[in-house]
């Protein structure tokens, strides 16, 4: 039958083990089929409803080609079978897909209520496990200090769900204090009395970051392949990006939602252009600024919160090393010959904010206290060593994740002293570490706001905490996300 028919002139089939996710779409679109066929070969794509260790397996067991995941979930669920296969493109990151949502109502005696708050929080909190809402809330958890994955015992504040529309539904029916949702259920919630949002993905960056993984010997043996899907899939992306109403229309008619529907979901993801994958993501930016290959530094910074909460004990990478489970080449090869390919790659950290006085700045809203060591200063200086410097690297390390809050860095003095040398001195340190992310990271100077306060503003002291332990940490400098 192929022989004597059309189909004789197929290549092959490419199989993608994927799920519903909207930033999956393009990939496995009527526009993707048709482009793909065009270069010989048929597209067939398994949902398998997030089913990440089957979606591994069957990669490294040759019954798919290709498979889609977020960093996360491959770093966790693809050592089972020893990472068979390397990421060759970033497909989309979530930007406002998932977000930590709150009942106002539950924290009475809080005016502003800020991600600090869930440190005493008055009940638990819904979210659905192996889900990148739940990678958001580790995250949120990891940076910011929050209890959430430390306690042994998670029944003690998480509520599991089969799925975001069941958290909602535990928080409406006030059976949890907060919940991790992804959207339509985003938008949904706060479309309640008394429900507030305290960070999103929109918030975020290379924290939630979608990838398009191969088999590692399929790579090797059919290269030819592997190319044709990738441009394929850009030529895809490009003609939806250009016509927004076919991309809806063809969703629409994939998935039977309403129009509503679609559009609070597409809100929630930014795909990844080519020209991004070759500048932003496959290269190290340049300019003189501390940086890092987005790809590289995004699943580095995954490990990390995967360490922080209990899912791994170290580097399960072969050899530790990132770059084995990373591919550029077929990203250069294709960007090499497309015009529109080139770009300059920006980094989250240095981008533009307004100036604002220091009564605006007193009015913003803290988001939350970024979870950051002591910074140590030579004795009444502001001066710091490199194991200062080392601590402030990882602050910016964070503080990329985050390129939407403007930074507020507070500097605090022991008791002990002259009140008006201990301002000077909170307050020449603060400058300190606002100085040092302007000179190395490029970060705006309308972004960053350096105020002292002494000892004006001492901690509370913890109970059976000495009192050599209490002096250590009432020196200090606070480094806090805010926002209009």
């Amino acid at each position: 039958q192929k022989g004597s028919s059309d189909a004789s002139s197929t290549l092959a089939t490419l199989r993608i083990g994927t799920d519903n996710w909207i930033g999956y779409f393009p990939l496995c679109s009527p526009g993707m089929e048709r482009n793909l066929r065009q270069a010989g070969y048929q597209l067939q794509c398994e949902d398998d409803q997030a089913d990440y260790v089957s979606r591994f397996d069957k990669l490294a067991k040759g019954k798919l080609e290709f498979a889609v995941a977020t960093v996360d979930s491959y770093l966790l669920n693809g050592r089972k079978v020893n990472y068979p296969g390397t990421i060759i493109t970033v497909l989309d990151e979530s930007k406002g897909g998932d977000a930590i949502v709150a009942k106002r109502d539950v924290f009475p005696t809080i005016d502003a209520l800020k991600l600090d708050d869930l440190k005493n929080m008055p009940g638990k909190i819904a979210f659905t496990p192996a889900s990148p809402s739940e990678h958001l809330l580790k995250g949120v958890s990891n940076h910011f200090g929050l209890p959430f994955f430390t306690e042994k015992d998670s029944g003690k504040w998480s509520v599991k769900t089969s799925g975001s529309e069941e958290a909602l539904a535990k928080l409406r029916d006030n059976k949890v204090a907060a919940a991790v949702l992804w959207e339509p259920d985003v938008s949904r919630a706060l479309a309640l009395p008394g429900i507030v949002k305290l960070i999103g993905t929109g918030d975020t960056a290379r924290l939630i970051v979608d990838v398009l993984i191969v088999d590692r010997h399929y790579s090797i043996e059919h290269p030819e392949a592997v190319q044709a899907l990738i441009k394929a899939y850009f030529q895809t992306l490009d003609q939806y990006m250009q016509d927004p109403i076919s991309l809806q229309r063809d969703i629409r008619e994939a998935t039977s939602l309403s129009d509503d529907q679609i559009n609070a979901m597409l809100k929630g993801v930014e795909w990844a252009t080519l020209a991004e994958n070759n500048s932003l993501w496959f290269t190290q930016n340049k300019g003189g600024v501390k940086a890092t290959e987005g790809l590289v530094d995004t699943i580095n910074f995954a490990l990390k919160i995967l360490q922080a909460s209990g899912d791994i004990e170290s580097n399960p990478l072969p050899g530790s090393d990132p770059y084995r489970i990373t591919n550029r080449q077929f990203i250069k090869a294709i960007a090499k010959n497309n015009k529109n390919s080139s770009g300059s790659p920006v980094d989250s950290l240095s981008r533009p904010f307004s100036r604002l006085d220091n009564e605006k700045w007193m009015r913003l809203k803290k988001v939350g206290t970024l979870k950051v060591d002591p910074i140590p200063f030579r004795r009444s200086t502001a001066s710091f060593d490199h194991a200062g410097k080392e601590i402030i690297d990882a602050a910016a390390n964070k503080l990329r994740r985050y390129p939407n809050f403007r930074v507020l860095i507070e500097g605090h003095t022991g008791l002990s002293g002259d009140q008006q040398a201990n301002l000077e001195l909170s307050t020449d340190r603060a400058k300190a570490v606002a100085d040092f992310l302007i000179k190395n990271y490029k970060m705006d100077i309308n972004r960053l706001h350096a105020i002292g306060y002494g000892s004006s503003r001492p901690l509370t002291r913890l109970e059976n905490e000495s009192s050599r332990a209490y002096k250590y940490r009432l020196s200090r400098v606070v480094i806090s996300l805010v926002t209009e």
